[in-house]
């Protein structure tokens, strides 16, 4: 038969940066033989798990510098991503943002303000934003979210091999850019010549319209250049493309055409201009055609990137991932009032159709 027997011991733990000591107080035991161990066993647990209970976890800084103002979608989808991931802002992880509003000049200096800060991360999004972080810094990891062609803006080495110390996820400008102007194309089937709108001051457009050259010929179609750094030039950008015959209007990927959509949209409607864009919300706002990639599930896929680098990974390990999935928007009202008769296996294909 048993014995019965009962601990009774109570101890206090003090803590200080060098070390954690716990001291028994009192202790009744019974039947010390099996009790002894026990007792010393939960005694130390208890004390372990008090220290790591003080212990204050690690908060990770992210440091954000984007080119345009808030809010923008990859940011907010890149918060979402890292919530779903265990990520608590004000627990584990804590924003640095800066924001150049439109002046790209500013992105320089914003760059090199977030690495004096020291942070654990930087993300940006776009070829200019990833630009000025690599320029600023060679040691802080870089993660960039939605960037147009990083191999020709010399962001990356290869998109399989990133080197050095930045990685993320890039747009496939050209190629989604050619498949928007056949879809305007099958919406209009008059369509010859096609205004292309860039932003004059982002140096990934450099190279537009005559990178897409070979897509447009290969559909009968002109193309014609058009420049806007603001909402000002926005609206005088229009005169030259109505005075060279445009029938037709892409509006590239720019956050800065996100910020305007429903102004270009209109302008647009006014000239009796089809339009195209992966500018999110663009058909929503009143454009024609949206075609392209969600820039927030880009955004909520950096995280992972973000999350294997503060984990010990390296940039350079992890290649650039191109997006694969795809949404395709028409908007009805606005077509009618271009006069224009979507066809019905259009319609078909489309995601969602905007009455």
């Amino acid at each position: 038969m048993h014995k019965k027997f009962r601990i009774r011991f109570g101890f206090s733990c003090s803590d200080n940066r060098k070390s954690k000591t716990c001291t028994e107080l009192s202790r009744s035991i019974e039947n010390p033989k099996w009790v002894g161990i026990v007792a010393i066993v939960i005694t130390f647990a208890m004390c372990g798990t008090v220290a790591q209970a003080q212990q204050p976890a690690k908060i990770r800084r992210i440091g954000v510098l984007s080119p345009g103002t808030p809010p923008r979608p990859v940011i907010e989808g890149l918060r979402q991503g890292l919530r779903e991931l265990g990520y608590v802002e004000g627990q584990n992880i804590r924003f640095e943002y800066r924001y150049a509003e439109w002046k790209s000049d500013r992105l320089a200096e914003l760059a090199a303000e977030l690495v004096r800060l020291k942070p654990d991360l930087i993300f940006t999004h776009s070829v200019s934003g990833a630009q000025a972080a690599k320029r600023a810094t060679t040691t802080i990891p870089i993660v960039f979210g939605a960037s147009g062609d990083l191999v020709q803006g010399g962001i990356v080495a290869s998109l399989a091999r990133p080197g050095g110390n930045i990685t993320g996820l890039g747009l496939l400008s050209v190629e989604l850019d050619g498949k928007r102007l056949e879809l305007l194309k099958e919406t209009s089937r008059k369509l010859s010549r096609v205004a292309v709108l860039v932003n004059s001051a982002n140096p990934a457009w450099q190279r537009y319209p005559q990178d897409l050259e070979p897509a447009a010929r290969a559909l009968g179609l002109r193309l014609q250049r058009a420049e806007a750094s603001s909402l000002g030039e926005i609206e005088r950008a229009f005169l030259p493309v109505l005075q060279g015959g445009v029938d037709g209007l892409l509006v590239v990927s720019e956050p800065l055409f996100q910020s305007y959509q429903t102004r270009i949209a209109e302008l647009a409607v006014k000239h009796r201009l089809p339009s195209v864009s992966e500018v999110p919300g663009f058909a929503e706002a009143g454009g024609l055609i949206q075609y392209g990639l969600s820039i927030f599930d880009m955004g909520q896929r950096a995280a992972t990137y973000v999350d294997k680098i503060l984990k010990g990974a390296k940039p350079a390990d992890l290649p650039v991932e191109r997006p694969t999935k795809f949404e395709f928007l028409i908007n009805i009202k606005t077509a009618k009032a271009l006069g224009l008769t979507v066809p019905p296996e259009l319609l078909m294909r489309a995601d969602k159709v905007i009455k």
